[in-house]
């Protein structure tokens, strides 16, 4: 099993800036792709941004030149820079990983970004 802990959300101004970090851990941790996606209030979960272990990237038309998904070499980490925020950004935040192989998914509990002066 593989768990995935989120850390990094808050309250930020508008423009401002925050990084959030997941961590995963649990026996053989090998994940083809791990995800930030967010869920406003009243609103659907959508995918924010997805790194594959390729190194690609991929990006929703609202974040991108404004975040920048990265993890490390093994794998088992992701960041989420978050530049140039707007209240529109407000949601929790959710890392998402998937299984190399067989494809189970895996995701965090969420961590709470507020924009708001």
């Amino acid at each position: 099993q593989v768990q995935l802990v989120e850390s990094g959300g808050g309250l930020v101004q508008p423009g401002g800036s925050l990084r959030l970090s997941c961590a995963a851990s649990g026996r053989a941790v090998n994940l083809y792709s791990m995800d930030w996606f967010r869920q406003a209030p009243g609103k659907e979960r959508e995918l924010v941004a997805r790194i594959i272990v390729n190194g690609n990237t991929h990006y929703a038309d609202s974040v991108k030149d404004r975040f920048t998904i990265s993890r490390n070499k093994a794998m088992n980490a992701v960041y989420l820079q978050m530049n140039s925020l707007k209240p529109d950004d407000t949601a929790v935040y959710y890392c998402h990983g998937v299984a190399a192989g067989w494809g189970h998914e895996y995701w965090g509990q969420g961590t709470q970004v507020t924009v708001s002066s």
